[in-house]
Parts: structure tokens; C-alpha cells; sequence
């Protein structure tokens, strides 16, 4: 059973700022949670919504899994020392 990856507007824009070798490594970890949406280096984040994170390096891909449609929507993609301050703005 496989998950259907969704980015929001505003994760897709963060993305396409990265440079290009941070954009494919995540890339990479985002399309391995079409297959595992929490893998056990996944981490729910605490007081949020339901919130997922996955590290890469420097970098954390932030989000919701919607077991009910087989949806992994990414909120957010960003450096580590950035990503989590704006998590619900």
C-alpha cells in the first residue's frame, strides 16, 4: 500500500530555493515515505497538528499523514535552524 505525496504551495516554494544538491537528497527522502510515512528515523512533533518530521543532513521536511486517503502532504522544507520556528505560520 503505497501513500501519494503531496506538497503544499508553500513547501514547493521552499524547495525550489534549495540549491540542487540539497533539493535531490530531499527529494529523495520525500519519495521513501510514499512507501513508509514513519520510518523510524521520523519524529511526531509535539503541541502541532499531527506532525511529522524527517532529517537529511542540515535539513527537515515537515509532515501530515492522512491515513484515511493514503496522503502524505509535506508542509514545509527547510533548514534545520529555520524549519520548526515557522511550522504553523
Amino acid at each position: 500500500m503505497s501513500y501519494v505525496i503531496e506538497l503544499a504551495p508553500a513547501a514547493s516554494r521552499q524547495l525550489r530555493k534549495l540549491d540542487p544538491q540539497a533539493r535531490r537528497r530531499i527529494q529523495a527522502v520525500v519519495e521513501l515515505l510514499s512507501e513508509d510515512p514513519r520510518p523510524p528515523a521520523a519524529t511526531q512533533l509535539v503541541g502541532g497538528m499531527g506532525e511529522w518530521r524527517v532529517r537529511t543532513g542540515d535539513y527537515r521536511v515537515i509532515y501530515q499523514i492522512r491515513d484515511d486517503r493514503l496522503l502524505v502532504l509535506v508542509v514545509r522544507v527547510g533548514h534545520r535552524r529555520d524549519v520548526h520556528v515557522h511550522v504553523h505560520s
